[in-house]
This record gives structure tokens, sequence and C-alpha cells, in this order.
């Protein structure tokens, strides 16, 4: 259509157009139906079809702000149209997550463009969670979690479940809106109060519509694979005698990748990074593989983890528990002095791991060499010293090609055993964990590098060249500390990015610019393409190290056996090139939702945490600024809160874009980000999830000058007191002569 069709056309003229022969015309016209349904084609009034992009109209999911306004999000990644700005009253009875069809109405010269949902392709979520009340006729409704679903929810009599006012339930809507009404529902679980144990999670899970039980069927097939047999392993490389451990952290409970490590005689290292055979035992089409696919990701909190396969599986036959049999898919590397991969061979093998290690345990025998671990694990330690010894290779090869190594701290939330955060520290990353990172890297670009090179389509994970604009933004950002790129906004480098980072290591702006650095960088995301990952300057990079928690990596594994044992099938390459699409950009859109899940509750967890810390002052550090105000992460307990630029009282404050400032008007006063400043707890909103945060000098400067003024009064004195003389008698006020009847004469 896009090459021979000039304009929107009727069926009847697409066949004679398109020169469809007789016997596939109802296969045609079924296929029309389809791209129709779906929103790839148009129908118009008139009964034509054309292209959505040639009639102004922009296909994608509407996400709706609670100010009442929202944006179409294009399905087509990738392409140039930006997303569609839709004002409250060009929503209509659309719904937050709704995919949906918007007319483009308006450009603007900034390259904002404007529209008006016209219509609803396919809703989003059909539950919402909310607080049920009543009104004061007594009708129930639910009041929205998410503060981007616009409307309430009227529940009729008799669908509350018996929800007490105040809960906080699940509702499943049963009627849609209309422009006539709003949508209707029906309780179908109740949650319980928002303060109790637990409530809190089970929120974020029903409003990100994160599955959490899993099916019936699903999980007997997990029950029915028992354990190991000796025909499982029969045709598969025997790596039982050969020394393998795991290494995770505490309170792991799947173990989904392994370690064997030697010296070879010509000097260089023989690594084994042996990874759980999930692909053996779920099949395509398979329960367990539709529902791995629904989720593409496990999702983890602070209290709990939804795990993307059953715990029989998860847990069970697929975790590579110590000193039992288990099924693996293996990649072994020799590598050499400078770290690089001279050889490489992959193996369905059986593995019986001689212990299950920790990150602290490691990183204490290859740092501190306590007498007790060294004597426990006496026999292994010699691997450990070899791993460590590897480590420093690998890492160091990396940095000298550009890979980027933000290492920036992450805070890790504790919790007491109410459910609630007894404190907030940073999460350690010891030599351990840096250890199996690299390890894994090395693996995952191994596996890429092959499947690549064979010719087989595949899922990879691809980091895109940043945006150059974004670039020459950050450029001028950085000048101003000092630093430089040293390179062109279009041909920026990774090693360009790290260079900066190991100038900036101690300093005190390091922080402030490595999160730029970062929001400058495109966000990673799956593809059916090998496009290379920018941020680890590989030219291929997949995930290979983890199918019991990613979907992708489970994709890879099947992609790896067929390739090696059945080699290139044009008809499968053709199927594949079709489904593998779809596949990257859903596992892209679950993680990314993921991501925002798990954000989301520990930022309600850490606004909670602060709520009995309203009027303290706390040090911390500019992370954002806008138009409306300054983001200032507490140092102590890496809280992020908002400084809104009314309480900065003390000037009018204007927003500097592309110095990332607000600077004062009349004092020349700049707030920038990466500046350290120190700020009182204001307000803690739970309602919004937010905490209000003011800068100390300015609420000290305000309220000095309001307590100089003395406390405020009028400068008009009372009429009474103006007046000369005796008071007069007053007239009564207009209600007072409406009681005596009214005006006199009339």
């Amino acid at each position: 259509m896009r090459d021979k069709v000039t304009h929107p056309a009727t069926p009847r003229e697409l066949l004679r157009t398109l020169r469809i022969p007789q016997e596939e015309r109802a296969t045609f016209r079924r296929l029309l139906k389809m791209l129709v349904t779906s929103g790839e084609l148009i129908e118009t009034k008139g009964g034509r079809i054309g292209l959505p992009d040639k009639m102004d109209l922009v296909v994608g999911r509407l996400e709706t702000h609670a100010s009442g306004f929202g944006f179409v999000i294009p399905d087509k990644t990738g392409e140039a149209t930006p997303d569609v700005h839709i004002p409250a009253g060009n929503i209509k009875e659309a719904m937050h997550g709704d995919r949906v069809l918007a007319r483009i109405e308006r450009r603007t010269g900034d390259d904002r463009i404007e529209g008006r949902i016209i219509r609803i392709l396919e809703r989003g979520s059909s539950t919402i969670v909310g607080r049920f009340d009543r009104d004061e006729s007594g009708l129930g409704f639910v009041q929205p979690f998410d503060r981007r679903v616009l409307t309430d929810v009227h529940i009729p009599t008799g669908q509350s479940a018996e929800a007490e006012v105040g809960e906080m339930v699940a509702v499943e809507i049963t009627r849609w809106p209309t422009p006539a009404r709003g949508p209707v529902g029906r309780v179908i679980q109740v949650l319980g109060n928002i303060d109790e144990k637990g409530v809190d999670t089970e929120i974020i899970i029903r409003k990100f519509a994160i599955p959490d039980a899993h099916g019936e069927a699903a999980v007997e097939e997990a029950r029915g694979f028992g354990t190991v047999s000796p025909a499982d392993i029969a045709g598969r490389t025997d790596f039982r005698q050969t020394t393998t451990v795991t290494i995770d952290g505490e309170h792991a409970r799947d173990f989904d990748d392994a370690i064997s490590i030697e010296k070879l005689a010509n000097g260089h290292y023989w690594l084994g990074v042996h990874i759980a055979d999930v692909a053996h035992y779920v099949q395509e089409g398979s329960a367990l593989d539709l529902e791995g696919y629904d989720r593409a990701t496990s999702v983890y909190f602070p209290d709990r983890a939804v795990h993307m396969f059953p715990s029989e599986l998860a847990t069970g036959i697929c975790s590579l528990n110590p000193r039992v049999d288990r099924l693996v898919q293996s990649c072994l590397m020799e590598i050499d002095h400078h770290g690089a991969v001279v050889r490489y061979e992959f193996h369905d093998g059986v593995i019986n791991t001689a212990a299950r290690m920790t990150y602290t345990d490691v990183h204490a025998i290859l740092t501190e060499k306590p007498a007790a671990l060294m004597g426990t694990y006496r026999e292994l330690v010699p691997k450990f010293e070899l791993m460590g010894e590897l480590f420093h290779v690998l890492n160091g090869r990396r940095k000298r090609r550009g890979s980027i190594d933000f290492d920036l701290p992450e805070a890790e939330v504790v919790l007491d055993d109410a459910g609630r955060v007894a404190s907030i520290v940073e999460s350690e990353r010891n030599l351990a964990h840096k250890l199996i990172e690299e390890f894994m890297l090395l693996a995952n670009e191994t596996v890429a590098s092959y499947v690549d090179g064979r010719g087989m389509p595949s899922l990879y994970r691809i980091h895109e060249q940043p945006d150059p604009l974004k670039v020459e933004q950050f450029e001028e950002f950085v000048s101003g500390f000092g630093y430089s790129l040293a390179a062109p906004p279009g041909g920026v480098r990774p090693r360009n990015f790290q260079k900066l980072l190991e100038k900036l290591h101690d300093k005190p702006e390091a922080r402030p610019i490595a999160f730029l650095m970062l929001r400058t960088m495109q966000k990673a995301r799956y593809a059916e393409r090998n496009l290379g990952h920018f941020g680890l300057a590989a030219d291929s990079y997949t995930h290979f190290t983890s199918p019991i928690r990613r979907y992708p990596d489970l994709v890879v594994h099947r992609m790896l056996r067929e390739v090696r044992h059945r080699g290139i099938d044009m008809e499968r390459v053709e199927e594949l090139e079709q489904d593998l699409p779809g596949v990257a950009k859903h596992c892209s859109d679950m993680e990314r939702r993921a991501d925002e899940a798990e954000r989301e509750l520990v930022q309600w967890k850490k606004v909670r945490f602060m709520a009995d810390k309203v009027g303290d002052e706390f040090e911390g550090y500019v992370t954002g600024v806008a138009a409306f105000g300054l983001f200032v992460q507490l140092s102590e307990h890496f809280v992020e809160g908002l400084v809104h630029v009314s309480s900065m009282a003390d000037d009018y404050y204007r927003f500097l874009e592309r110095s990332h400032s607000l600077k004062g008007e009349n004092t020349g006063k700049v707030y920038q980000l990466g500046q350290r400043v120190k700020v009182q707890v204001v307000r803690v909103d739970m309602d919004r999830r937010q905490i209000d945060l003011g800068l100390v000098e300015i609420l000290e400067t305000v309220r000095g000058d309001e307590s100089r003024r003395g406390p405020r009064r009028s400068k008009a004195r009372p009429k009474h007191e103006q007046r000369k003389g005796p008071r007069r008698k007053q007239r009564p006020g207009r209600r007072e002569r409406r009681k005596r009847g009214g005006r006199r004469g009339r």
C-alpha cells in the first residue's frame, strides 16, 4: 500500500491495485480486517482504508496526567513522530493505558504536537485498585490509587464485596466510561487497610497489572518434572567431576548461574559459565512458556518477589542447588592475558555444584582472608583466587576499550517485622559482586557474537548511540565545571564518557554529573537486530545468563541450541523474523513496567519513613532542576524530595534549561544540578507520595524578614477612630433590614 496506493481506498480498489489473485481474496480481506482492528490501517467513515501516518493519525498508548491532560506514546519505536499532547477536553472517554487512535490537530514551533483521541482500539487494564468510599446518598465508589486514572469507579449496590469505607480494594470494570457517565465496576478483592503489612505491595502489583499467582496448568507442569533422570543426562557433556560453585546473595533462593575455572598449560584461563537449562523444561507454546512470556521478567520488591516461573521450577528443578545434579547450557571460554576470548565452546551439560557461596564470604576470602573461612573452603580457595586474578584481567580489558562503568551507589531499603522501613542504607557491591558481573558480561558477549555470526535470528540487548542534541547540552553543562568530553556531539564514543568519569573520581561534582550522563544516554532495550551496546562498548551483546527470571534469556537459549544442533532453516528464519520484533517490544515494555513498579513502591516506603521527620534538617544535593523547583536527594537516607519554587520566596527564580539551574532575578543566586544544599522537611504528603522540602537558607531569610516586619496588620484605622466626636448610631445592615420587612416606602 505504501508503494502502490496513493490515497485512502476501498477494499475493492485495493484488490485491483495490488492485483490480488481470486483464490487469495478471502484471505486478503481477513488480513485487512485484522490490520484495521490492530490500528496498523485505518478505516474511514466512508469505508475507505488508509495508512495512519498519511492521514495525520497516530496509534499508541495513552498516558494521562493527574492534572487532566495526557500524551499518546506512538507504537512505532525509533520513528520521528514525537509523543502527541492531548488536552483534557480531547481525551473524551479514554482512560490511562488505553491503546488509542489520535488525530494530529496542531503543530507548534517547538516541535510539539497536539491532538485529539478519535477512537479507542484496545482498553488497558480492566482492573483498578483504589480506596472504597460512599457518597452522601450511600452509593459506593472507588477512588483510584493511580492518580493518572482521572475518574472514580461507580460500584452498584451488592457489588462491593462487603468492603468497608476506607479499605483498599481491587475493582474489575464491568462498563467502560461513555461521554455521558463514568466507569462502573465491581469489587473483586478487598486488600485491607493501606497501613497494614504487605498491603502497599499488593496495591502496586495491581496498579501495574503485574500477574501474581501462577495458573494451575503452569504449576502442574512444573510439578511434573521430578528429578534429573539418566534419560535427561543422556547425550550431555558431564561436568559433574568439574568443580563448580554458585555465588549469590545471602537471601537468594534461586541459583541460575555457576562458575568453573582452571589455569591451562599455556597460562590462559579456562572459564566456564554454566546456566540453568530452563529451555529443556519450558517448551515453546506450553503453559509455562505462555505465562513466562506474559510476565517477561521477575519483579523484586523490598518484602517479596513476583517470579516469572512457579517456585517448583524457579527454586526447584532449575535452581543450581549444591550437591545435586542439574541440567545446564555451558559457555566455556579460553581467555588470554589481555582478556581476549581466543577459543570458546558451547555444551548441553550436567553439573553438580560443590558449594553455594555468598558474595560476602567470597569477598572476605579474596581480601581479608579470615582463618575460619580459609579453613572451611580450603579446597576452593585456589579457585576463588584464580577468579579474582581473571577479574582484574577482564575488567582492565573492558576499561581499555572504553566500556562505561558508573558504579553509582544504590539505596537498599531495610524493613522491620511490620514491613515498615527501619533504615535506608547504601547497598553493598563488593569484589565478589563485580567478579560475577564481569564473568556474566563476557558470556553474554560470546553467545551474542556466535549467534549473530551464524545469521540466526535472536534477541539482543542493545544500547544505541546517544542523541547528539543531548550530548551537546551535556557538554555545555560539564564545561561549566571545567570538564569536556573532548569529542563532537555526533562522534562521541563510550571511551569519551569513561575518561570523563575517571577524571571525576572522588570529586564532589562526580555524582550529579554521572546522573546527568545517564540521562544523556539512551535506554537499553531488547531488539531482534544486533545494533551493539554503546555503554559496554560491545559490538554484540545479549542476555543469556538468567533464564529463570528473564524471558529474553530463555529465547536466546532456544536460538543457541537450534543453531548448534539443527543449523539454519530458512522457513524457521522467516518465522522468527516475523515473531521476534513483537517479542522484543513486549519484553522491553514488561521490563520497564517492572522497573517503574519497583521504583514506586520503594519511593512510597521512603515517604512513609520520612513521615515523622517533618521539621528536621538534612544535607543533600540537587539531582534535578525544573521550572517548578529543585529535586534534592538527602545524603543520609537516599531519599529524594521536591523544593517547590513557591517556597523560594526570597526572589523570583527563572529556570535556565541549558545550565540545569534556577537563577534569582534580583539576587543573582543560582541553584544548579549537583549543588550541595541544606534542606528542611516541610511536609510529607502521603496521598501524592511526595516529600516537600525547603532550602534552609531561604527559609531563614524569609522568616527573618517576617520577624522584622512584625505581625501583619492593616494600616487603615477603624472608621470609628477616624471620625471626630461621638459615634453615631449605626443604621441596620441590608440583612437586618430584610428581616424587618425590607426598605421603607416599598
